[in-house]
């Protein structure tokens, strides 16, 4: 199977100035860094295992990952601290660059499975997302929810402290009410009453005979390596009737969102008692409801303004300056459908599943499930660019409704510099698109050790996209469908790639399949 690519559009990047024009931009070759909890071949992943959430910090020097189980596990980078001297610095910028290099840091229970008595509803202890939080003190704070609680975890490094030099004697066994017996017995000294001058009566008193008793030595305390602890400073519970799916810290490091499929509450990180309801979409008559929040994202740099997104494809854009509750929206962003097009499963595969900006702001990049759609917060009417990720899945479309992949949720990522875009699709595979005016990427790759092992060439059909610089709609080549199908023509739905993250500034990508977590650069 190739999943196809569509159409690419036109983003002003902000290294390219107020022109905002970027060309000539080479597609990148991307390769195999690293994987951790790799699978072997036909071994059983148990569903705990599972990975459900990815998250880099915003140095990119610490990646986050949640799991199905309630476990968050944390890596840090190693390379770039390998480099510590001046010298080496100079050395390595003139160098070659190196990827990215991660390692195991540590890892906790965040979360536990719980029973709401008064719903009679058992709650997960999955974890849908992970958010990390500004560096205080030297110490990483994230956020990470299940479905009903949001939980505020401060991870520290504490170097472990041992005892040495103990006044036991080792050959001694250890065992109930023996703690080991001193290297010399103090019965072999007399001790002297100084200050009544008397001689002791018995031979088995304590006598301190001049120096001291060089075998009796007081216990030191020494440090080993460095451990990393992870406490939980704060909970925020009871504060949503439905399921959340999604939480964005703000840019003013004290406040962050929690969404479910009604309403959007705005929290002060040091308080845990209390939320204000920003958004609320319930109507009076629950048969009225024609829409759910599917995500939420708040904009990177100001802090008055967020984002989030419904089933029926809308992206709606609101200034919390407005009023204290914001059912009105500032901007909404919607694509017309086509005259005609309209079918059964049209709102199922329009509903969005992810929203995320890009790193300036200007743009905001949704993913539903047959495409990507990047929009300019200045044009409401149409998006800048559309990816198509699965047109050829359409018509299997029954199908997958049948057996319920058609409720996919994939998740979209940006680059650092806002030039490429990526998600995730079925049989562990990832694309990767260029957005720039011209740009033919579109990149197909496996998580897997030979990521470009399943690459097929696949024909070109025109595709759109909208150049902003001269105002008008332009053609040009951009595969859309696929001819070849991978292992003649099967599909494997059950091996999906919902979950991935970009670096905040290299070109690396690091993706869940199942339980493995993989790393590309370029």
């Amino acid at each position: 199977m190739i999943i196809a690519g569509g159409a690419g559009g036109q983003q002003h990047a902000a290294a390219a100035g107020a022109s905002g024009q970027v060309q000539g931009v080479s597609a990148l070759d991307w390769k195999f860094s690293q994987v951790f909890g790799e699978r072997a071949a036909n071994e059983e992943v148990q569903e705990v295992d599972i990975i459900s959430a990815i998250e880099f910090d915003k140095t990119g020097e610490h990646l986050a990952t949640g799991d199905r189980g309630g476990r968050v596990v944390l890596f840090e980078r190693i390379d770039a601290k390998e480099w510590r001297g001046r010298k080496e610095l100079e050395r390595v910028d003139s160098s070659l660059p190196r990827q990215p290099e991660y390692r195991y840091s540590t890892e906790f229970q965040s979360h536990e499975p719980e029973f709401d008595y008064l719903k009679s509803l058992e709650i997960e202890e999955k974890i849908n997302k992970i958010r990390w939080c500004h560096t205080t003190n030297g110490a990483q704070s994230l956020l990470s929810t299940n479905d009903k609680t949001i939980k505020l975890w401060k991870v520290v490094e504490k170097k472990v402290k041992k005892v040495k030099d103990l006044n036991i004697d080792p050959a001694t066994p250890v065992g109930n009410g023996n703690l080991g017996s001193p290297v010399h017995s103090p019965r072999s000294y007399s001790l002297k009453s100084s200050g009544l001058g008397r001689q002791p009566s018995s031979s088995h008193e304590l006598t301190i005979p001049p120096g001291g008793i060089p075998s009796l030595r007081l216990p030191t305390v020494y440090s080993t390596e460095s451990v990393l602890f992870a406490r939980c400073r704060r909970v925020y519970a009871n504060a949503h009737a439905y399921h959340i799916n999604s939480i964005s810290t703000n840019s003013d490091c004290e406040t962050f969102i929690s969404a479910d499929d009604l309403r959007i509450n705005l929290w002060n990180l040091e308080v845990s008692d209390q939320s204000f309801n920003i958004v609320d979409i319930k109507p009076v008559n629950m048969e009225d409801l024609t829409e759910v929040i599917t995500a939420a994202e708040f904009h990177p740099s100001h802090c008055n303004i967020l984002a989030y997104c419904s089933s029926k494809g809308t992206v709606r854009l609101i200034d919390m300056r407005q009023s204290a509750l914001c059912d009105k929206h500032s901007k909404l962003f919607e694509e017309q459908e086509a005259p005609g097009s309209r079918s059964f499963f049209s709102e199922i595969i329009a509903s969005i599943s992810d929203i995320k900006f890009a790193r300036g702001g200007r743009y905001i990049l949704s993913r539903d499930y047959m495409t990507l759609k990047l929009w300019d917060v200045n044009m409401e009417a149409a998006p800048v660019a559309t990816f198509k990720v699965h047109e050829h899945l359409r018509p299997k479309i029954c199908d997958l409704y049948e057996n319920d992949y058609i409720f996919d949720k994939f998740e979209c990522c940006l680059s650092g510099d806002s030039l490429r875009v990526a998600t995730g699709s079925y049989s562990n595979l990832f694309r990767v698109f260029g957005v720039t005016p011209g740009s033919e990427e579109a990149t197909t790759l496996e998580a897997s050790k030979t990521p470009n092992r399943r690459l097929v060439q696949t024909p070109s059909k025109s595709g759109r996209f909208i150049n902003l610089g001269r105002g008008r709609r332009e053609n040009r080549r951009g595969s859309e469908s696929p001819v070849s199908e991978i292992n003649g023509g099967v599909y494997d739905f059950t091996s999906k790639l919902l979950h991935l993250a970009w670096h905040p500034s290299a070109n690396l990508i690091a993706c869940a399949a199942s339980n493995s977590l993989y790393m590309y650069y370029a």
